[in-house]
């Protein structure tokens, strides 16, 4: 069965304040930052152990009473807990974010609030939904009663609600009550199972003892008063990322417990029995492994405007978990079948007159080591922003399902499936996370950037319209609308929306990735600014480039190809633009985008005059333009300064969104609207 994990700290240290409660000690540097990760980690290892101790003296003494076929059907129900246990990760996780981003104990007590009575309603739902399915639930996983199922969506009402008392106690960095709790709930399940077994109960008491562990645990987690009533409940959570947070943890819990319910279903109950008892102890290195990813995820959210610190805690929980998943295999390996025996009872017989303890728990425990280590790497992105890997992981617990249905022919080939998968899933989430780190970090020049003024998004627009107005897909508004574009009226918002449905007709799939909240400057730049500048990463430049978007590089790559006697249409038109740039009287805009005035800086409108510029003297550059920059905390969302899956991910989405808009038909229609725009009727 899959083990209990403990959340994890944050960043910030606890202090007691005034009447008890929490103050908050901010760790900035990278020292303390891995000061925190290692002693919070070795904390939750700790606490973990012992939790994860119980739990595997539990599944022992469950499975040595029960015997294979028995215990089998108890695993089949307890992982389907675990499945809806997505639920409840999904509600904790937001909890402690957004609690632990409050900064007054009154917001704080909104949060919980909130989520508190969302929380029952979802989790009585579903509960009751798995009531009234629990014939067909029991029929599919060859089980002997529905009433096993009834107890399940019991304990699952109890669960949801939970997980947001579970989140509030790691939102309040309060790390010993919430490792309490987990140990409390473990210590009654045993308890409870044990008596119940006694007086005869079988596997009923057994699930009864897990519903009322879980009881157990609600009350105890039970809030200070303060944080229990709200004025104004409130969530500062968006819908999307509390559906990020579910998509994830959804895809996370089927990967990990579904091919129990499926090996249920497929095979012999005493052979998926000796699966269920492979799996419960296989899991132990992903139980200790999530230990640390828990103590990761605070640590690198209140670390994420700073990118080399949010590395160093990603390069150093990689390791921890590499390690874990080393040792842990290294130990299988040296553990003799007589001990799996021992454990386990005779209930358990060798299948086909052989014993497959040893190469099935190794190769188990190696998918499920490669599949931690695709998780430090997911969450690390989670911490750091809203993200879309959950997607991706969600669609790998479709092809895990898939896998297993499609290859089951034993208990070895269900587990080779599910080891080659996530090898598949920690290459595709590896390769475009450290790809993209080389070319944040290539650029380390400091430049000397001047503000000049806000402008509005509006103002932006406008400029960006106007450089492109040109192209041949505006012939048909040139004449009518060029007015509209050269002479703007800024403060007219009928102008400015209809400037939007221009520039959206050309460049929307460009505007619509920059996060909502990008802050527009028009900006002076030093000839140090110009060292972190990269072109855009995209059409052309990718050829050019190779590799490297730096704008230095890539000018002498075309000053190269210049010398070298290359007139391709690409080349012609900056050669074309650098001969005339030096005589142009008017100056012209450039868009940029960066996280901050400090950083890397990427172009998304005017990469060829700017490289046309440069091929005469960097003094051009920053002479003929007027710069406007747009930054914000969240750019590295946005595909165009920030190339990984995730991005890639968001910009596939928003294409498809928008595939069918008709553009053209959306400006006629603005443009008959004769009350809004009466000059142009």
């Amino acid at each position: 069965m899959t083990m209990n994990t403990i959340k994890a700290p944050s960043l910030r240290a606890p202090q007691i304040g005034q009447e008890g409660s929490l103050a908050v000690a901010p760790l900035g540097s990278s020292g303390a930052l891995r000061a925190r990760l290692l002693g919070g980690s070795m904390v939750m290892l700790i606490s973990s152990a012992m939790v994860g101790g119980i739990n595997l003296l539990y599944n022992i003494l469950i499975a040595r009473w029960l015997g294979a076929v028995q215990f089998g059907h108890a695993a089949a129900v307890y992982t389907l807990l675990m499945l809806l246990s997505s639920v409840t990760l999904a509600f904790q996780l937001v909890c402690s974010k957004f609690v632990a981003q409050s900064e007054a104990l009154e917001a704080k007590a909104g949060v919980y609030v909130s989520l508190h009575r969302s929380s029952w309603k979802v989790g009585t739902i579903l509960g009751v939904l798995l009531v009234l399915a629990s014939s067909a639930v029991s029929s599919y996983l060859k089980l002997p009663t529905r009433t096993y199922i009834i107890l399940l969506g019991v304990g699952t009402a109890l669960y949801v609600p939970l997980g947001v008392r579970r989140g509030l106690l790691q939102g309040m960095y309060d790390f010993r009550r919430l490792a309490e709790n987990f140990v409390v709930e473990v210590l009654v399940k045993l308890v409870g199972a044990i008596l119940l077994l006694v007086l005869g109960w079988g596997v009923t008491g057994v699930i009864a003892a897990v519903t009322a562990s879980l009881g157990v645990a609600y009350l105890m987690a039970y809030p200070q008063k303060d944080l229990r009533v709200a004025t104004k409940p409130d969530l500062p959570a968006s819908f999307w990322e509390g559906m990020q947070a579910a998509v994830f943890f959804v895809g996370q819990v089927i990967i990990n417990n579904v091919d129990i319910v499926l090996v249920k279903h497929f095979f012999s109950a005493g052979e998926a029995g000796l699966y269920a008892a492979v799996a419960l102890v296989g899991r132990v290195v992903y139980m200790l492994s999530w230990s640390v990813v828990s103590s990761m995820f605070p640590v690198s959210a209140g670390a994420r405007s700073d990118e080399r610190g949010g590395r160093m805690v990603l390069t150093t929980t990689f390791l921890l978990v590499l390690l874990i998943t080393t040792l842990f295999l290294f130990g299988l390996w040296l553990a003799p079948n007589a001990l799996w025996k021992f454990l386990l009872g005779a209930g358990f017989p060798p299948l086909g007159g052989r014993s497959p303890y040893t190469s099935l728990l190794l190769l188990y425990a190696a998918a499920t080591g490669v599949y931690s280590l695709a998780v430090v790497l997911m969450t690390y992105e989670m911490s750091r922003k809203i993200v879309n890997v959950g997607w991706l992981q969600l669609g790998m617990s479709g092809a895990v399902v898939l896998g297993i249905y499609t290859f089951h022919k034993n208990l070895h080939q269900v587990i080779a499936v599910q080891l080659i998968l996530m090898i598949a899933l920690l290459v595709t989430v590896a390769a475009p996370l450290f790809r993209s780190r080389s070319s944040l970090t290539e650029i380390q020049v400091i430049g000397n950037m001047t503000r000049i003024r806000r402008v509005s998004k509006e103002e932006v627009i406008a400029e960006f319209l106007k450089n492109e107005f040109y192209e041949k897909q505006y012939d048909g508004y040139r004449d009518k609308l060029g007015h509209l574009v050269y002479q703007p009226n800024l403060t007219s918002e009928q102008e400015n929306e209809l400037r939007r449905a221009l520039l959206d007709r050309r460049r929307g799939k460009l505007w619509r990735e920059l996060p909502a909240d990008t802050d527009w400057w028009q900006v002076e730049l030093s000839p140090e600014d110009l060292g972190r500048i990269r072109v855009f990463p995209r059409s052309q430049w990718l050829r050019v480039a190779k590799g490297s978007f730096n704008l230095f590089e890539v000018v002498e790559l075309l000053r190269g190809r210049i010398a070298s006697g290359k007139s391709g249409g690409f080349i012609s038109k900056i050669r074309a633009l650098s001969q005339h740039l030096p005589e142009s009287v008017t100056p012209s805009s450039v868009l940029l985008i960066g996280i901050d005035q400090n950083g890397p800086l990427t172009i998304i409108e005017g990469n060829h005059r700017v490289a046309a510029a440069m091929l005469v003297s960097p003094d051009l550059a920053l002479s003929r333009f007027r710069f406007f920059c747009g930054f914000s905390p969240r750019m590295t969302e946005c595909c165009w300064y920030h190339t990984d899956i995730s991005t890639l991910w968001r910009y596939g989405v928003n294409r498809l969104k928008y595939l069918r808009h008709d553009h053209d038909r959306m400006i006629e229609r603005m443009l008959r609207n004769t009350s809004k725009y009466p000059d142009l009727a």
